[in-house]
């Protein structure tokens, strides 16, 4: 035992909380925690709010997940609300469904034409397909350019410039993935097997999953004060040397103070309003595509299912350029070659250190959903076991 811990994690998201569990549990290792904030649970952390709404204080945490030994693994530390995730757009007054679908097209364009359309979007795509945007707008048909031409302008476009500050061809393919057009009729934003709330919450979660007797959780605390690099292969913590295991899950280049610049990220602002009425919008989440600075609105009772009539609380949430000062929060990266190649340049400076490995969204500069991150720390667990 190293110091009195066998191994340190920094950060208290899914990342850090899955990594610390799985080396307490099935190793049998003393581990502690490193969390900066004054809570667990990283951005997935909810709480009661002065209306007695149970909140997501840094935006909208969904969980869905076709991966069953995922499902399974948290369903140890919650049962679940059987919420299935539903988005509209507000697109010139009206309410579409997101990602545009089936019944979007029909909105947009009547019931006669929008159902010609999709005839010969599922002749040449086929039924229950994902189409990105971007490639569909590729298309020489015409009435395939008129269904993407329309998508792009009022689901597509403003959306992504508030999002990302950027045009939509500037962005990684990978994240234009992501918003897709889907053949279907099925207005759920997510169609994974499993999909819903923990019941109790979030923090709840991560509060049982954490409650081990191997599991030591410093809250306020930045690691970067405790634990430092030593020469080309060395960590000292606490100013002993440690040579146990370190798991991080922090924004790397931050740990190396940004010798090399900073990497791009998207930060958020968010405005909470509770408002005296049972409810505000017709969905949990609604995008504003063609108006508003603000790209969307989450009204957190319909994840809860909490019966509190005549007050409901939201959130709106404006993005912009993350840069570094107190209180912002790097929420997304701007993932691309350049940055990409900067990344590896801090990657690169842990290579000696074996026993210290990356993890997570921040520290592999990587967007991952919760499940994803899940999957990775229990992945990471099992090689070092």
């Amino acid at each position: 035992m190293e110091n009195g811990y066998d191994a340190i994690v920094i950060g208290a998201g899914f990342a850090g909380a899955v990594a610390a569990r799985e080396m307490a549990e099935k190793e049998g290792r003393r581990v502690l925690i490193l969390e900066r904030r004054s809570h667990v649970g990283g951005n997935a952390y909810d709480c009661l709010d002065e209306a007695g709404v149970l909140i997501h204080r840094y935006g909208p945490h969904i969980f869905h997940t076709n991966e069953e030994a995922v499902y399974r693994y948290l369903s140890r530390f919650t049962d679940w609300n059987a919420y299935e995730h539903r988005v509209a757009a507000k697109v010139h007054g009206r309410f579409m469904p997101v990602p545009f679908n089936l019944t979007s097209l029909k909105m947009a364009f009547g019931e006669e034409e929008g159902s010609r359309l999709a005839e010969k979007l599922i002749g040449v795509y086929g039924a229950e397909k994902k189409v990105t945007i971007l490639e569909l707008r590729r298309n020489a048909d015409p009435d395939l350019a008129k269904v993407a031409d329309y998508v792009y302008q009022n689901v597509f476009s403003y959306y992504t410039q508030k999002q990302w500050g950027t045009t939509p061809e500037e962005i990684d393919p990978a994240t234009t993935a992501r918003v897709p057009v889907f053949l279907s009729e099925d207005d759920r934003y997510f169609q994974d097997t499993w999909q819903g709330i923990p019941k109790d919450g979030y923090t709840r979660l991560f509060e049982r999953m954490l409650d081990h007797p191997g599991i030591t959780v410093r809250l306020n605390t930045d690691g970067r004060d405790y634990l430092f690099f030593e020469g080309s292969s060395g960590i000292r913590f606490e100013g002993e040397p440690y040579r146990g295991a370190v798991i991080f899950t922090g924004a790397l280049d931050e740990w190396f103070d940004c010798r090399f610049g900073r990497l791009p990220y998207r930060t958020l602002d968010f405005a909470f309003e509770t408002l005296p009425v049972t409810w505000y919008q017709p969905r949990g989440t609604v995008n504003y595509t063609v108006d508003e600075a603000f790209t969307r609105i989450t009204e957190f009772k319909y994840f809860s299912g909490q019966d509190i009539p005549d007050r409901t609380t939201i959130v709106k949430e404006y993005s912009r350029e993350y840069t570094g000062e107190a209180g912002e929060i790097p929420y997304y990266a701007v993932i691309n070659p350049e940055n990409n190649a900067l990344y590896a340049r801090y990657r690169a400076l842990t290579e000696g250190y074996e026993n210290f490995f990356c993890l997570g969204r921040l520290a592999e500069y990587k967007y991952y959903n919760m499940d994803a991150i899940v999957g990775q720390a229990l992945a990471l667990c099992g090689r070092l076991r």
